[in-house]
Parts: C-alpha cells; structure tokens; sequence
C-alpha cells in the first residue's frame, strides 16, 4: 500500500462543547480523532479494508457463509414440506464468494465514508508509541509469526481462521470437512453446551479427530496438502490427505510493534495482552486500550465498540459511566446455534459453590423439526441461578434455531438482575423456541427427566 504518512503525529486532547447525547463519537464531542488502520497481509499475502477483522474475516463473512449452509438444510426440509424440487441441487462456491466479498467491500466504503462524515482523520499506517503523547506512523513493520512456525509447512499452505463455525457451513454446503481438537471444543464456554455443540455437529457430518496435535505438513505433487498428527491419547501417529488447510489456533495481539516496552506500558508475558484498569487505562497515564488488546476483556466486536464510546465520552470529560464486562452475550454460529449470557456452569460453581447454584434446564424440539424429521436431540436450554434469596439469574445457555436473537433477547434481563421468578412471570410467544425458556421447570439436582412434552 502506498506510504500515507512517514514520521510523528502529535494528537493531543482540546476543548470541547458539553454535549449529553450517548451515542456522539469522540470526534463529535470535540476532540481530535485519527484512525490508524494497516493490514499486514497474511502469510498468504492476503489484505483487506477498513474494518478490521469482523467485518472483512470474521464476524460478517462468517454469519453470511453460515446462511448459505442453513439454506442448504432448508432445501432438503423443503421436501418434507411439499415443495417440489427437480434436479440436483448442488453449491456454486465462486457465487457465494463473490456476492459475501461484495458486501465486505461495500462495508469497507461505508466505513471510509462515515469517518470522513464525522471528521475523523484516517491514516492507512501502522502506529506505535514515541511516547505517552506521540504516535508514529510507518507503512510497513515486522510481524511475529506466531505458533503455527513449530509446524513444518503450516504457514506455506494453511489460510486461517475460526474452527467449528467455518467447519459447520463447509460441512452444510456439501464439503468433506474434518476439525482436529488437540483439547477441548469451545475453550471458555460452559463445556456441557460446548458437548451439545460437537455432538450435533458430528451427526450433521462434520469430522472429529480429538486430542491431536499436527506435527507437519508437506505438499504432494498431486496438489494435496498431507498432514501427519499425533493422537496424544494412544501416541500412535497418522497422516491424511486434504485439499485444504484452515488453522484456528487464536489470535495474538501485535503489542511487541507498538513500542510499549520503552513506554513501560505493562503486559501480560504470557498472552502479550495489555493490563488495563476498569477505566481501560493502562499503567502509563494518558494510554488507554480496549477491545480485544487488553487482558481480560471479551474478544467482541460490540463490546469494544461500547468499550470505546464509553471511553472517548469519559476523556471527552461528558461523563464517568464505566464498562460493564459482566454478563455480554454472545453466539457461535455453528450448524446448531449456541447463546449465552452470563455465567458458565463451571464458573458459576468456582463463584458461588455446587451447592449454591440451581440449574434449571430442559430439552425441547423446535416446531420446524418436526415436520421435517430433524434431529433435536442436542437442542438444550440451561439457566443457572444462586440457590438463596431471590434465585437470581447468573448465566442463561441456548442451543437451536436464531440463538442470537433467542439470548439478545433475555440479555437485557441480566442489566435489570433477573431473577428466576421474573423469568416464570414472563409469558411466552407461542410457539416458538424462546418460548421454551420463559417454561424452563426441571432442576438437574432433582435429576427428573427434563424433555419437554407436549405443544
């Protein structure tokens, strides 16, 4: 990419017109706002716009891709359903890719558009740190390659990306797919839902190889991309051939380009991480993180771009709201969605004891299921509260159709302090599958058969 700008940006923090209106940027409550934005291609040399990675390599292209999948499952309901369909029905790869590239790309120009609209500075450099008040901008910098160099030949012909989401809708639109587990699935959620997950996933077709660990990687002359593992369970080794190769091993922040060791900014040694105050302060003053670079904050698109409003508005001196980390809401789009809110079981009984939690939980099947003959078995709803007092409610757990919308839904609850009582008091939406959540009667501890019957 062209070189922008060479040398030293001074930013510094000016007077500004008291507005009370939550949603102004910091650009807009008066203050001087740049944007540096320079993507280091990948080791496949691939680059993308403005955006970050939600929205060109995550989020966007994800949740698109896993349409394409449950439109897939959809055709074969169809038939269930009465719809006549002729013919094979077949996926076109190259349509798919070119219609989610060509929304990315209108996301990028809106991006570029509404920071011009706004006053806000955009510089396509990569910036560090002179000091706590200057940022240099430079067109190219080192990177750190990170993990994948222990493994002969995973940079030269792997791409990378998230594991079970990315292998659910290569799995739904028809692609031989396996996922290779060197641990546990879902590393931080609640480990039962993460089962549901897996479990679904497997009956839908998708591979598992578990607790394997690749040791290399070498290209055939056929083309193929032979890869030789070792089961950690036997010790036995084995190697496969695939036309593919997709690495999901996490990110790691680039916090070693930014020249926070100078600054003395701390971090953590072992994750690269920032450490940040609830304040999203770090411990040189007037340098701030937040979003996926600071140590201990959910790796959430949402919650950075909160993170930040709240964070220019402070500076921007119009208020002293903090962020509240607890209790975001997320969702894996696997072929079987997965919402939570809140607490894990494992986290909830580190927090508060074995015996002063109650799950309520239930299996349900989807109305849409049954017509179509589909396997319900994994669909699970799990609500974990304290045990005492009012039975708050600490973490909410969702598998089956529209999770996302299912727990955004039930996560404004947990900023009013839900509790199991307002849930009863709800009145569902019949029928549908949140409805079922709004019923959920069974406690584990009373180890009663929690299926849920009837309409």
């Amino acid at each position: 990419m062209a070189a922008l700008c060479r040398g030293r940006h001074r930013w510094k923090r000016t007077q500004c017109l008291r507005v009370f209106t939550r949603n102004l940027t910091a650009a807009q409550l008066g203050q001087k706002v740049a944007v540096l934005d320079y993507v280091e291609p990948s080791a496949k040399g691939t680059k993308w716009g403005l955006g970050g990675t939600c929205v060109n390599v995550g989020c966007i292209p994800k949740k698109l891709m896993h349409q394409a999948a449950l439109l897939g499952t959809a055709v074969k309901d169809a038939k269930k359903y009465g719809w006549q369909i002729s013919g094979t029905v077949c996926h076109d790869w190259p349509t798919m890719a070119d219609a989610v590239q060509n929304h990315v790309r209108s996301l990028n120009w809106g991006h570029r558009v509404q920071l011009q609209d706004k006053k806000v500075k955009y510089l396509n450099v990569k910036g560090s740190l002179l000091d706590e008040h200057t940022v240099k901008g430079l067109t190219k910098a080192g990177k750190e390659l990170w993990l994948l160099l222990q493994i002969p030949g995973a940079m030269e012909h792997g791409i990378t990306n998230v594991a079970l989401e990315c292998a659910g809708f290569l799995t739904g639109i028809g692609l031989d797919t396996t996922v290779m587990v060197r641990s546990i699935a879902l590393r931080g959620f609640d480990q039962q839902m993460a089962g549901r997950v897996t479990d679904y996933m497997e009956t839908y077709g998708t591979k598992f190889a578990w607790k394997c660990v690749p040791k290399r990687v070498d290209k055939l002359s056929s083309g193929a991309l032979q890869v030789t593992w070792t089961n950690t369970h036997t010790g036995a080794e084995q190697k496969d051939t695939y036309d593919s190769l997709l690495w999901a091993v996490g990110r790691a922040p680039e916090t070693k380009a930014l020249g926070l060791d100078k600054l003395g900014v701390q971090l953590n040694k072992e994750t690269g991480k920032l450490i940040v105050g609830a304040d999203e302060s770090t411990s040189v003053p007037n340098i701030y993180a937040f979003g996926d670079i600071s140590e201990g904050r959910p790796e959430l698109t949402p919650t950075a771009i909160k993170a930040g409003k709240l964070l220019a508005r402070r500076l921007a001196g119009q208020s002293t709201e903090l962020m509240d980390y607890d209790n975001v809401a997320t969702t894996v789009f696997t072929p079987l969605e997965y919402g939570c809110v809140g607490l894990s079981e494992e986290e909830a009984e580190k927090r508060h004891g074995k015996d002063g939690i109650e799950i309520y939980h239930a299996f349900y099947k989807p109305l849409e299921f049954t017509v179509a003959e589909r396997d319900a078995s994994q669909c699970y709803i799990k609500v974990v509260c304290e045990r005492g007092g009012d039975q708050k409610i600490l973490g909410l757990h969702f598998t089956g159709p529209n999770a996302g919308e299912v727990t955004q839904g039930f996560a404004m609850g947990f900023q009013c302090g839900a509790t199991y009582s307002h849930l009863l008091q709800t009145v569902g939406i019949h029928p549908t599958c949140a409805e079922e959540v709004v019923k959920v009667s069974i406690t584990k501890r009373s180890g009663l058969d929690a299926t849920v019957t009837g309409c």
